[in-house]
């Protein structure tokens, strides 16, 4: 029987809704990935039919989670370790919701799954993979493409993740109090450099990558679901729908890269941007602020300039006087460069960022090249500007960047 266009959209819905949760269950149940992996794709399948069938259920979360973790435990039964899991099942029902007997402080299996995913026994590139693999639901082939690697190196890298957590017997849950903060930074810089890597691509042709940013932007609004009251994940969340807000904006209609400076604000989304004012509000509220507030709040303070030369360059590089001492990041040294050179002419800016020339992590990062050649360009410095366009272009390789520069090139040439 093929199924509803209905049951098609419903199931796709789920899958993009749902998927993190179910898995999550599951996994309580099995605490093991792979089978977990495979019970929740069965559900996922028995719902095209038996919603084409019957009719969608009213909560299909519920369904799928039912569906997948009855199909844990009769292959638990098959295999004959029921006995062996008996001890982890007491007490554990198919419910409408998530249960959690291990912590008091955060009932959620989502959660659980994320802090196994980006636990800091792994790498931070399998941590990344795991999280778009597992949490976010993406297949081996849209994770490899994410990254652009083959499908092949990706399956290798994702299976000797999951290896290493059953090796290393990483446990399924939530950290304890005392670890708790560390953790959610590790998390927190996971999502973080997922999204960056969407919002300007490393390389290919086009600006954003779309499919990143909106991975990102879910996964931001899951942990603040589940984690409130923590200030730094209301700070990443804030974080990525000020910069996001901007995206109709930053590529212009042919296709060409427009800076902040001459971009059109009323192309900006204002509901994202409200939403992000309310957040870090609240975020700063809770002292001390900590590195993704801080870097919230100066956002902030871009998307509330009406126009370019409204904006704050004063405020702005008082936050990030502190946000480089709670954060001592060569990149956010960087940023801080070029807001003092905006506050304080190209000749401080231009100081600011030779200083930092020879900080080894900076080395062959494309920014720190174009944004020496842009203050070398604004003092009338022809020849050193063109040199230094030219090192940032050896270093890019986002096609939308690279016509940038090279068209700053060849204003310096005319």
């Amino acid at each position: 029987m093929r199924a509803h266009p209905a049951v098609v959209a419903a199931v796709a819905d789920a899958h993009r809704r749902e998927w993190a949760y179910v898995l999550a269950a599951t996994v309580r149940v099995t605490r093991n990935i792979d089978l977990a992996e495979e019970c929740v794709q069965h559900a996922y399948a028995q719902a095209l039919a038996k919603w084409t069938e019957n009719s969608i259920p009213a909560k299909p979360g519920a369904w799928l989670t039912t569906t997948s973790r009855r199909k844990a435990l009769d292959l638990l039964r098959r295999n004959a370790t029921l006995s062996r899991s008996l001890p982890r099942l007491v007490g554990d029902q198919l419910s409408d919701g998530p249960e959690d007997a291990e912590s008091q402080e955060i009932a959620d299996d989502r959660l659980r799954l994320i802090f196994t995913c980006c636990h800091p026994a792994l790498s931070q590139h399998a941590q990344v993979a795991l999280t778009l693999r597992l949490v976010c639901g993406l297949t081996t082939t849209e994770v490899a493409r994410a990254f652009l690697l083959s499908e092949s190196t990706m399956a290798a890298r994702i299976t000797r993740a999951k290896k290493k957590i059953a090796a290393a017997g990483i446990p399924y849950q939530i950290p304890q109090a005392s670890e708790l903060s560390a953790r959610v930074d590790a998390v927190l810089t996971v999502v973080h450099l997922l999204f960056t890597t969407g919002h300007t691509a490393p390389s290919g042709g086009e600006l954003v990558r779309r499919d990143l940013v909106e991975r990102s932007l879910d996964l931001a609004r899951m942990l603040h679901s589940l984690l409130p009251d923590d200030a730094d994940v209301a700070g990443l969340l804030a974080l990525v729908l000020f910069t996001d807000a901007r995206r109709a904006s930053r590529v212009g209609g042919d296709g060409r890269l427009v800076l902040l400076a001459k971009q059109d604000r009323s192309c900006w989304d204002p509901r994202a941007i409200r939403e992000g004012v309310e957040l870090v509000r609240k975020a700063l509220a809770r002292r001390p602020p900590g590195r993704f507030t801080l870097m919230a709040a100066i956002a902030a303070v871009h998307c509330q300039a009406q126009t370019w030369e409204e904006t704050d360059w004063c405020e702005i590089v008082a936050l990030y006087d502190v946000l480089v001492q709670i954060w001592p990041s060569p990149v956010v040294a960087l940023n801080r460069a070029v807001a003092v050179g905006l506050a304080l002419g190209p000749e401080k800016g231009l100081e600011e960022v030779e200083v930092l020339a020879t900080e080894p992590q900076l080395v062959g990062y494309s920014y720190l090249a174009a944004a020496r050649a842009d203050f070398l360009r604004r003092l009338g410095r022809k020849a050193d500007a063109r040199t230094s366009y030219e090192e940032a272009l050896m270093f890019t390789e986002n096609a939308v960047e690279r016509e940038f520069l090279a068209s700053r090139l060849a204003e310096l040439a005319d």
